[in-house]
């Protein structure tokens, strides 16, 4: 059963292979944009099937929200839309290992268009062959837009804080300049006025 999931999940795509150690836990994560479909399968690889072993997985957002929590189990799934821009987190770590030492998950992790069913697109829109990679090539098309624009933004963001940065350094060099200027004149003044005063000059 645990081996067979496996198959499916190498035959399906790129899975992500982690070996999970006795104590400890490891994590995967992914920067994702705003209101982006992620779907995710994970499983155990065994070859005993008396003595299984568990896991539990934690899936957090950038803030620290909990999207996915499953403890003692095989393998399983989760989905969601992203509400937050930023890091999402998937922890695994061992419940139960009768056999002690390390064990091995496999995470198959999918965003946006690669997440997409789209079997039951074709079932729905009764398409087909040329017509259903045109329509994956346009999904592609579409996703490729939407993170370019997203660049976009960030990087006028980013150009912004730059210029209000250095803005904001020139302004503090002319005051520090202008500061070292105000005190040596100070003590010039202060200086001259000791000397008179000593009738020394």
């Amino acid at each position: 059963m645990v081996c067979f999931a496996c198959d499916v999940l190498v035959e399906k795509s790129q899975a992500i292979w982690l070996n999970l150690p006795a104590a400890g836990t490891k994590c995967v994560s992914e920067e994702i944009q705003h209101n982006v479909v992620v779907l995710a399968d994970y499983v155990i690889v065994s070859n005993y099937e008396s003595s299984i072993p568990t896991i539990s997985v934690k899936v957090t957002s950038p803030y620290g929200n909990i999207l996915h929590h499953k403890e003692n189990v095989t393998h399983g799934q989760f989905a969601f839309t992203t509400s937050e821009p930023g890091n999402h987190q998937a922890c695994f770590w061992v419940d139960s290992n009768e056999r002690g030492g390390e064990v091995s998950v496999i995470i198959d992790w999918r965003t946006g268009i690669a997440a997409k069913d789209w079997e039951s697109v074709a079932r729905k829109e009764k398409i087909q062959g040329v017509e259903l990679e045109l329509r994956k090539l346009q999904g592609t098309v579409e996703a490729i837009l939407i993170t370019m624009s997203y660049l976009k933004i960030r990087e006028a963001e980013m150009r912004t804080v730059s210029e209000r940065t250095n803005a904001r350094v020139a302004w503090f060099s002319i005051m520090s300049l202008g500061v070292c200027i105000t005190v040596s004149g100070l003590q010039l003044w202060l200086l001259k006025r000791f000397f008179q005063n000593k009738k020394l000059i």
